[in-house]
């Protein structure tokens, strides 16, 4: 399995287009056969989305997760 730094952009695009196409039941338009213009925007756009993913912090995971916040106990007994 690739990690984020390892997708290309153009990577990304390629199976973003074949899966798109899959979904849509339009089986006849190729990645070869997309206008050049529509490759490059899908690129461009992969690769906004690779460099988002890539700065994006993980969310973090809080150390107690079994306890409430402070204020935020449900105290009706």
């Amino acid at each position: 399995m690739s990690t984020i730094q390892e997708v290309s952009a153009e990577q990304l695009a390629r199976l973003f287009h074949h899966y798109h196409q899959a979904l849509a039941h339009d089986r006849d338009a190729s990645w070869d056969t997309t206008p050049d213009s529509e490759r490059k925007r899908m690129v461009a756009a992969a690769r906004l989305a690779l460099l988002e993913l890539s700065t994006t912090p993980a969310p973090s995971v809080p150390g107690r997760k079994y306890y409430a916040k402070p204020g935020e106990a449900d105290w009706g007994c």
